[in-house]
């Protein structure tokens, strides 16, 4: 086979990979050049081996290979696998409008309402049980192995299903998504396995039924549901529908189709060229949708390898790139950082460690059609998300298909590979309103929202009280703080006003504020940052979510702490406005010491005061440092919720978390307002009370509506976020802009500034700091003059979309 691979790897796909495949073309179906008869014979006999070999391949990478069903992990979830199928096949029951009584999907008032999405989820799901009983069918050890009647018994549900609802004659209804990837997914795989039990009717039956929901048209166009990550989905459905019915043209057509998924994006669904991935618009989706685009395109890479229709689009070397610039720096420790997840962050069952495993076992994947060094590299960086990951390790959390579990069993197994830490670094996703800060020992990640990207995303009734995760959200992890953090019932628990990070407005919103898939977004433009890959400084010009609330936040990101400002705190909402420190769950049971300058507080739940604090401690997760004093509110409370609070698909059974929290308080409709404070993620009370008393460490240059800047002398670092023109300390910039100064010991300094709002056409910054020469300057630069002082001048800003230039110079 590897010698007729070959051959046809050199033929162009559409009427040149069927002249390959010994099928009709245009001209052979109109007589006029016809093939000897033993060539068209050999060709139809390779072509037959060639359909074969994909639907064996498909068969390896969706049942796994390489392990022992009789070792664990592997021997228990094939009794579970088979035990799930036994029941799904002693609960079937074929009647006019379902397959299973729990699962009717004949829909009274069949339309694209909201209503009818529940009826066409239901036949989405009958077609994934039966999956999942071929699947038992085919794999090793699931006690219902080669069991003809549990064959038999898939067959008989895929004919009633067709028969009765997945057919040329329906029309859809419900949700686009079951009829167009759900269930053609489900149905093909299906085929796949149970390929040689169906008949030629059969098989030309399912895949008629595909081509009326999944036509060639639905990837004609990349626009609307068919981007992205849809957009990878419809074409696995149309190419295993090739598969199944020996079509190349629809293979050929499918993979041409990927093509747009590849290149980077501007504008709208796709990754951009700084590691943004977005989804529905106005989504930051790496977590979510993003994951689903890189186990597909894994999927396929594999699957076609060496077939007629290998992927060899150039672009497709580009996706490969993202694993390093968008996926990587999500994952911390072996979960996936929440807020790239969307609205996933709220379903039941799942949690940002289960989001992750997936994701680690498809860069595994990934990496097999890589570079060999590429390929190393991942292979070490998620054995050590593998190893450092405690609290839900993924061969052991049960949220791994068996077939991931075997490729990561393989990786953790394999002595040759070493375990990589995690990197230190710092990276802002200036096109999805996300910065990610890794220092050795603690990361964390941020999230705003701006005219770009949503407050946060509501449908299908999944992150009811998301609202605020656009508010300046801190998410953070460190030495002791817990990666359970954000995993143990952390979501129907917290209180929604009360993420930490956020200022906000206590006004209160409605469930699902702002309507379904509204992707509510502010109407403010300047919010983003710049850094040197080191150290970062980051702003927000924040509008609440249906408020008049604004503020100007920023944060300067360090080696050990992130320096939180705040400034221009205004709200005319009738309503309390707050800056939230930190609101950690502290577990079921968790009475962790907290210090208020040195002196402990009562552990007991209610407990709450007000006061003047210049630090805090809370044991096993951080300090908190209050330049100048602020008056502080701390608060103990358990809190009960369901998921079903949430999210409409929740259990209703209830959590309950106990929470520590800190905040400032604004005053009700304040004008003016401000907050500094130091966070320093796994710090001791020792580090914290001793930073505390440094009060030269840290120097504040300004807080107000028009400038917000610090200097850490120690550091060499000064960064400003210029809200309007001016001056902060030695920086004076002449247009809103974000700076950055980053001074090394070895008498160079690497000056960094990005335009966030994306409206500055000209700028002139001067640093008085004497400089001796230039180094190294971005294109953008257009003047540098050097001295007493340094004054750059730059050019047109407005069209690197926030991107950060950089002007390296030698100071005296």
């Amino acid at each position: 086979m590897t010698t007729a691979w070959s051959r046809r790897a050199l033929l162009a796909t559409g009427g040149g990979a069927a002249l390959a495949l010994g099928l009709p073309t245009a001209a052979s179906a109109s007589g006029s050049a016809a093939l000897p008869a033993s060539a068209a014979s050999t060709d139809a006999a390779d072509a037959a081996d060639d359909f074969a070999a994909l639907r064996a391949k498909w068969r390896d990478l969706y049942l796994g290979t390489g392990f022992s069903p009789t070792a664990e992990p592997f021997k228990s979830k094939l009794a579970d696998l088979g035990a799930q199928a036994s029941g799904f096949r002693s609960t079937m029951a074929p009647a006019r409008g379902s397959l299973w009584p729990d699962l009717v999907y004949l829909d009274p008032e069949p339309d694209t309402d909201t209503e009818s999405f529940n009826f066409s989820a239901n036949m989405n799901t009958g077609y994934n049980r039966l999956r999942t009983m071929a699947e038992a069918y085919s794999q090793p050890g699931t006690g219902v192995t080669g069991d003809t009647g549990l064959r038999d018994a898939v067959i008989t549900g895929l004919d009633h299903l067709h028969a009765d609802v997945f057919n040329k004659t329906t029309t859809r209804y419900g949700n686009w998504w079951n009829w167009q990837i759900g269930a053609p997914q489900a149905l093909m795989d299906t085929c796949v396995l149970l390929y040689d039990a169906l008949s030629e009717t059969q098989k030309a039956d399912y895949c008629g039924a595909v081509d009326k929901f999944l036509p060639d048209s639905a990837v004609d166009d990349y626009t609307g549901t068919s981007t992205g990550a849809n957009r990878v989905d419809l074409c696995r459905g149309m190419i295993l529908r090739g598969i199944v019915g020996a079509d190349a043209a629809k293979i050929a057509h499918a993979v041409a189709a990927l093509s747009p998924v590849f290149p980077y994006v501007t504008t709208g669904d796709g990754f951009y060229p700084d590691g943004s991935f977005v989804q529905h618009t106005s989504i930051p989706y790496i977590g979510g949708y993003g994951a689903v685009l890189n186990d597909g395109l894994g999927r396929l890479f594999a699957l076609l390898r060496g077939s007629a229709w290998e992927i060899t689009d150039p672009g497709s070397r580009q996706f490969l790139d993202t694993i390093d610039a968008a996926i990587a720096p999500f994952i911390y420790d072996g979960l996936m950082m929440d807020n790239v997840s969307g609205r996933g962050i709220t379903r039941a069952g799942s949690s940002d460690h289960t989001r992750a495993h997936g994701v680690m076992a498809s860069i595994v994947l990934l990496g097999m059609g890589a570079g060999p060094e590429e390929n190393a590299r991942w292979r070490a960086m998620v054995k050590g998300w593998l190893q450092r990951d405690y609290y839900a390790p993924a061969l052991r959390a049960g949220s791994l298909s068996l077939v991931n579990t075997a490729r990561l069993q393989t990786l953790l197994d394999d002595t040759t590979v070493t375990a990589s830490p995690e990197p230190a670094a710092h990276r802002a996703f200036h096109n999805m309103d996300r910065v990610t800060h890794r220092r050795r020992g603690w990361g964390a990640g941020l999230s705003m929202a701006s005219e770009r990207i949503a407050h946060y995303e509501f449908g299908n009734g999944e992150n009811k009280r998301g609202w605020h995760t656009g508010a300046g959200w801190l998410q953070w992890w460190g030495d002791g703080a817990g990666l359970e953090q954000y995993s143990d019932a952390y979501w129907p628990t917290v209180d929604p006003y009360r993420l930490p990070g956020i200022t906000v407005s206590r006004k209160k919103l409605a469930d699902g504020q702002g309507g379904a898939w509204a992707n509510p977004k502010p109407g403010t433009k300047w919010v983003g940052g710049t850094g040197d890959g080191e150290f970062g400084t980051t702003g927000q010009h924040l509008q609440g979510l249906a408020s008049t609330m604004r503020a100007r936040k920023s944060w300067f990101w360090l080696d050990d702490c992130v320096v939180c400002l705040g400034s221009g705190i205004t709200s005319a909402d009738g309503a309390g406005v707050e800056t939230v420190v930190d609101n950690r769950c502290l577990g079921a049971g968790g009475t962790q010491r907290l210090l208020l300058d040195g002196e402990a507080q009562p552990a007991t739940q209610g407990w709450t005061t007000t006061r003047t604090t210049t630090w805090a401690h809370l044991d096993r997760h951080a300090g908190y440092v209050f330049p100048g004093g602020t008056e502080l509110h701390a608060l103990r409370e358990e809190r009960t919720g369901a998921w079903k609070d949430i999210n409409d698909d929740g259990t209703a059974t209830p959590d309950t978390r106990r929470y520590l929290t800190l905040w400032q308080g604004h005053g009700t409709d304040p004008a003016g307002g401000s907050y500094a404070y130091i966070l320093l993620p796994g710090a001791s009370s020792k580090r914290t009370a001793d930073r505390a008393a440094d009060t030269g460490w840290l120097q504040i240059l300004a807080n107000d509506a028009g400038r917000t800047g610090v200097s850490v002398p120690s550091l060499g670092f000064t960064g400003v976020n210029f809200w309007a023109a001016g001056t902060a300390g030695k920086v004076t910039a002449s247009a809103p802009v974000c700076v950055q100064i980053h001074e090394k010991r070895d008498g160079t300094a690497t000056i960094c500034v990005s335009d966030p709002s994306r409206t500055v056409t000209g700028l002139t910054l001067t640093w008085r700091r004497p400089v001796k020469s230039v180094l190294s300057r971005a294109e953008s630069v257009t003047d540098v003059r050097t001295g007493s002082s340094v004054t750059v001048t730059f050019g047109d800003l407005s069209r690197s979309r926030g991107a950060t230039h950089t002007v390296r110079v030698r100071v005296r």
